[in-house]
């Protein structure tokens, strides 16, 4: 069990219990924000067009400052958002991310783009080459956490594509195998979040979705995280976020791996997966999904207490996160909300039942070294 998890629980919380909500990262942006990126796309192609022109055209006038300016916007409301629900821990809906693994390809040295590749139907990837080795340049995430956390009184977790899915959704040019580029990625991983710990942050995700269509590969993300979290202090809280997979094939060989908390989604699949994290005992934090991430209707406060207390059968109240499954940014925006709402509406009660008694908890704490 973390030791780390009760800086977030907040001042004054009604309840002895303390059921820690969050989400996962991605959040729904509001529409007007993908039509500032087009502007700002179409200022810098026609001012390049007009350096080569011998008539230049007018340009439209959202220069990088609005474009800034638009997402320190979005960033805002959707923190707001976070708040209004009620989340005791929050992120900025990843305003300023386009693409999990794109965003961080173009902020790490060794990565270039060739153009799109299709991955299903008609949808495409700006899937990045790795064409040499890969270094640590400038801060990816700081401004990102200094922007959030300035703007809300909240604990503000910062999710980090793993290097895992960097190294295993990228085209690889540079290296004798997926393992080395990991490796080298797991330590840039580092060093970012030592830049981010300085600047305050004192929960960090780690997203690795690629563990669970490769999970014949569990060792190497093992690997790649005791890289991560070298010299990282102990009350950073460092949660790994794994979804859509046969996590059979990762249990319990998981629980060596050095991170606080593991975020599972298991409410799209009516917890048919429950029963694997039962058995040997579920020795971390465990961030449950309790709302479906693709799923456009909003479950019931009832619906989602029910799921809460399977998260009781593997872990007690002292481990236990709520959260919904993955990021929700591709449900309706007002879907997304009403989703957060009702989740941290039934964590409060579900902790008032507690309280009162009426929930009999199987597990007892166990420590990780236990």
């Amino acid at each position: 069990m973390s030791q780390n998890r009760d800086q977030f629980r907040p001042e004054n919380h009604p309840t002895d219990h303390f059921l820690l909500t969050t989400v996962v990262g991605s959040y729904p942006k509001p529409k007007w924000l993908d039509r500032a990126r087009d502007l700002h796309e179409d200022s810098e192609a026609q001012r390049a067009s007009n350096a080569s022109d011998d008539e230049p055209r007018a340009t439209p006038d959202f220069d990088d400052d609005a474009w800034q300016e638009a997402k320190d916007d979005a960033a805002r409301l959707i923190t707001d958002e976070h708040e209004r629900a009620g989340l005791d821990v929050i992120v900025d809906g990843e305003m300023r991310r386009n693409e999990m693994v794109e965003f961080f390809a173009h902020r790490i040295d060794g990565y270039e783009f060739n153009g799109p590749v299709k991955v299903w139907g008609h949808n495409t990837f700006d899937k990045p080459s790795v064409v040499s080795e890969v270094e640590y340049d400038e801060s990816w995430l700081v401004d990102e956490y200094e922007f959030t956390a300035s703007v809300s009184d909240r604990p503000v977790k910062v999710p980090i594509t793993g290097p895992y899915t960097l190294a295993n959704w990228s085209f690889n040019e540079a290296y004798d195998d997926t393992e080395s580029l990991a490796r080298d990625l797991a330590d840039l991983v580092n060093e970012e979040i030592e830049k981010l710990v300085e600047a305050g942050a004192r929960y960090v995700q780690i997203d690795e979705p690629a563990l669970a269509t490769t999970p014949d590969d569990h060792a190497i993300v093992g690997d790649c995280l005791e890289r991560i979290a070298d010299g990282i202090p102990e009350d950073v809280r460092i949660g790994l976020h794994v979804c859509y997979g046969d996590y059979s094939r990762i249990y319990p060989e998981i629980l060596d791996f050095p991170v606080d908390e593991f975020d599972l989604e298991l409410a799209n699949g009516d917890y048919e997966q429950l029963d694997v994290f039962k058995d040997p005992e579920f020795t971390a934090d465990l961030a449950l999904g309790v709302v479906d991430a693709h799923d456009a209707d909003v479950e019931t406060v009832p619906e989602i207490k029910a799921n809460i207390k399977k998260g009781l059968e593997v872990v007690p109240p002292e481990q236990l996160t709520v959260s919904p499954d993955c990021g929700v940014k591709l449900l309706p925006r007002e879907v997304a909300y009403e989703k957060m709402a009702n989740l941290v509406q039934a964590a409060r009660e579900v902790e008032q039942e507690l309280d009162d008694g009426e929930i009999e908890v199987e597990r007892s704490a166990v420590a990780a070294d236990d």
